[in-house]
């Protein structure tokens, strides 16, 4: 008798589900909702994030000495020089900062234009 159980379980196993007994999914269809969540977040939320940072680095490789410029702070000033990783800043007439390139948001007005 003991050596009928093994090809009873493989029987059990092989054999057609009984009916109106739904099929047990695939295991990537199980997947797919994580799948398309992961999609959509990257495409709503890392894509645009990840496009910013490179427009915010390609503004600071462009600035140069004499270009008007806003910190995170909400600094006004004017580039007078430029180093590896840094800025000096004039704020007002005899002062002069240095900032991190990182703290520049926005330039004001790049040295070439005119003012409007």
């Amino acid at each position: 008798m003991s050596s009928l159980l093994p090809a009873l379980d493989f029987l059990a196993q092989t054999a057609p589900a009984a009916p109106g007994a739904q099929p047990q999914p695939s295991a990537w269809v199980s997947f797919l909702p994580m799948i398309l969540l992961f999609a959509a977040m990257y495409f709503l939320m890392i894509a645009p994030q990840r496009k910013k940072q490179k427009a915010h680095e390609a503004m600071l490789k462009a600035l140069g000495a004499g270009d008007e410029i806003v910190t995170t702070g909400g600094i006004f000033g004017v580039i007078t020089a430029v180093k590896e990783d840094r800025f000096i800043v004039r704020i007002s007439e005899g002062t002069k900062i240095e900032i991190g390139k990182a703290f520049v948001t926005q330039v004001v007005k790049k040295s070439g234009e005119e003012k409007k």
